[in-house]
């Protein structure tokens, strides 16, 4: 079994999602998606998210595109990363470093470093958007 993993907040989900959810399980046998924590889609975008953490996740479940649901840490993103054991992370075009904002360099490098440091062997994949001018929900915010 390859497992593939992907982080996001998965907020207003959106026929963007679903095409980086496809893209994603592609890679590997086994999906597993980790929904951000209310806490955290906050304190990164600055404001709540219009579906609370527990919606959102039923919301990715009904896609049918992933085979593990799940909510990311609240505190270490790294408890549930270390669980899990994925041997591809798939990020969004577009998607900031999940793990750390104290690495210099590009999101795909660092984060392939503290895999490593973690000792996991990871494979850091970065997969291309699908319209983006249209599907991307900060803009599907705005327009509500």
């Amino acid at each position: 079994m390859k497992k593939v993993m992907v982080f996001g907040v998965f907020d207003l989900l959106h026929p963007g999602h679903a095409s980086f959810l496809k893209q994603a399980r592609k890679l590997g046998t086994y999906l597993i998606v980790s929904v951000a924590r209310d806490a955290n889609v906050k304190k990164t975008k600055g404001q709540p998210p219009v579906f609370d953490e527990k919606k959102r996740v039923e919301h990715v479940r009904q896609l049918k595109i992933a085979k593990k649901v799940i909510l990311g840490g609240l505190i270490d993103p790294w408890l549930h990363i270390r669980k899990e054991k994925p041997d591809v992370i798939a990020l969004g075009y577009d998607q900031k470093d999940y793990v750390s904002k104290q690495r210099t360099v590009n999101s795909k490098q660092s984060l392939e470093v503290q895999l490593l440091e973690h000792g996991l062997k990871t494979r850091v994949v970065r997969l291309k958007p699908f319209r983006p001018e249209v599907f991307k929900s900060s803009l599907i915010r705005k327009r509500k």
